[in-house]
């Protein structure tokens, strides 16, 4: 069966354990947004969902009863960007200048293994050297613990 694409913003719900500590992971889809002939402000729905759950929260957080409080809000946008192409569309630039002061941003190369690994190193380098240049805040991840084995150390660093 065909699968039609879409272009609006659906959610799945996922409850995940892992070692005794269950949380409850809300995946926000926005297939299709970019992919229209007029791309003038795709980004404005995403980012009014983003304002809504935000308002929705602090609405809930400001209520007499705040015992059930489910948080909506959205904390990460993971970010996908073509892999074929020169590093950024303008329309990617505008999406994540849109959208970088509301929520962490983490910008993924799609269908990277299409790429030599060459191909993919210069392209990551091309998209982080735009991402500096149009001043787009991404997320950092963290500093590992100090405590951590040198292994996992390497580890944290080639995920960097």
């Amino acid at each position: 069966e065909r699968i039609t694409q879409t272009v609006e913003i659906t959610k799945h719900v996922v409850d995940i354990e892992e070692k005794g500590v269950k949380l409850r992971l809300t995946i926000v889809d926005t297939p299709g947004f970019v992919d229209a002939v007029n791309n003038t402000e795709c980004w404005k729905p995403v980012a009014d969902y983003i304002d809504q759950q935000f308002e929705q929260y602090f609405r809930d957080e400001s209520g007499l009863n705040r015992k059930n409080i489910q948080d909506n809000r959205v904390h990460c946008c993971i970010y996908f960007i073509s892999p074929f192409g020169h590093g950024l569309r303008p329309l990617d630039v505008e999406f994540m200048r849109a959208l970088h002061q509301r929520v962490n941003i983490v910008p993924v190369l799609a269908k990277a293994d299409t790429l030599t690994p060459a191909e993919v190193e210069r392209m990551k380098n091309k998209i982080r050297e735009e991402i500096d240049h149009y001043g787009i805040r991404i997320y950092q991840f963290p500093e590992c613990d100090s405590d951590e084995d040198e292994e996992f150390k390497l580890q944290d660093q080639a995920l960097k």
